[in-house]
């Protein structure tokens, strides 16, 4: 059943699991709280002095009416259309930007009604030139706000400067830029999930180990997710006085010839011969998986990003022993929503949001991922 509670400003919807509508009025909650009307309105407008003995019991009964605030008609009184345009890396099915694709697209769902449209642009994300022409395409055509995945940070706060000479609000989703002059950030926390990766890949092993760092060839610049992953887990390292314990082997993966990774990976082990972890701070760690499992070197511990299904095949068979997930669909929705309450509905949000760290072993993907919210 879905309640519609209207005042004089906005509607109010009180959603049950039924589909028949009846209207509800200020005057029904406020016999059921035992409360006056404005009493109500108060509490409902977070204004005016309220008792918290009232405030409790209009809550209450809000609470069992299962209301969410529905700014629709807020919305309505204003006839402007908003262009919003995310930026984001081109992906293939199945992989980490896909994710954030979807939840883009929940979001253009959720807010069309609020005159909101939404637009997406991809770029390279192995090539800095590619980026840069397209968010030169993005400033000619002047959007009410802009979604960024900051892959390439100089070339990003480049980008966000020219924005903040135009006045177009912007967000970061995936990773931060600090002294950028965002509106929000919905993303893990960067330098901790690198840190809380080093504990779980040191921890326990044995003096004189030697760890594989894999990294991903880019034109230009490298990843600024990456860069604070690496930062945060070498912080770790220099905290734990590990320098001495166990040495660093840094390779380097081209993007497009996994013959020539597999042919490099073989010489690494030929080289260095007490090799005994591995670790990636981008979402192909399933590249490692794969040329480890060829070349019979899968009792290594192994730790990478994100819930690539490559990724999610080599953990539940065991070859991956750790995944660090960060929810890219919700950091997508999430900051457009916001960029909405702080255009649209002129609502208080939060600057910076960073989301959980999920730590996936072998033992506990399955629950993750059949769960539903």
């Amino acid at each position: 059943m879905k309640f519609i509670l209207c005042t004089d400003t906005e509607c109010l919807f009180l959603t049950t699991m039924q589909e028949t509508n009846h209207k509800i009025r200020i005057k029904d909650i406020a016999i059921l709280a035992g409360v006056s009307e404005g009493t109500v309105d108060r509490v409902l407008h977070n204004r005016g002095d309220v008792s918290a003995k009232s405030r409790e019991a209009v809550t209450k009964v809000l609470e069992e009416m299962n209301y969410s605030p529905n700014l629709f008609a807020r919305s309505l009184a204003s006839k402007k259309q908003y262009r919003f345009v995310c930026l984001f890396p081109a992906h293939q099915p199945g992989n980490y930007w896909e994710d954030v694709d979807k939840g883009f697209d929940s979001a253009a769902h959720e807010f069309l009604h609020h005159n909101v449209q939404i637009e997406k642009q991809y770029f390279n994300q192995y090539d800095t030139q590619s980026y840069v022409n397209v968010w030169n395409s993005i400033l000619k055509n002047e959007p009410d706000a802009v979604f960024i995945a900051p892959i390439f940070r100089e070339e990003t706060l480049a980008f966000t400067q020219e924005l903040t000479k135009r006045h177009i609000p912007y967000s970061f989703i995936d990773s931060l830029i600090e002294e950028a002059d965002f509106v929000t950030y919905y993303g893990q926390n960067s330098f901790k999930s690198g840190y809380i990766a080093a504990k779980l890949l040191l921890s326990s092993l044995e003096e004189g180990s030697q760890i594989i760092v894999g990294r991903t060839q880019r034109k230009g610049s490298v990843s600024n997710q990456t860069v604070i992953r690496h930062r945060g887990f070498m912080q770790y390292i220099q905290d734990h006085n590990l320098g001495d314990r166990h040495e660093i082997i840094n390779v380097e993966f081209n993007n497009e010839d996994e013959k020539a990774n597999k042919e490099l990976l073989r010489n690494v082990f030929s080289t260095y011969k007490n090799i005994k972890g591995a670790i990636t701070f981008n979402s192909k760690v399933y590249r490692l998986a794969m040329h480890l499992d060829a070349l019979n070197h899968t009792n290594i511990r192994l730790i990478g990003y994100d819930l690539l299904q490559q990724n999610v095949t080599y953990l539940q068979q065991g070859v991956i022993n750790y995944l660090i997930a960060q929810r890219p669909d919700k950091q997508a929705y999430y900051s457009v929503r916001d960029m909405c309450r702080e255009l649209i509905f002129r609502q208080e949000i939060k600057k910076i949001n960073y989301v959980p760290i999920d730590i996936l072993m072998k033992e506990n993907i399955e629950d993750y991922l059949q769960f539903t919210e």
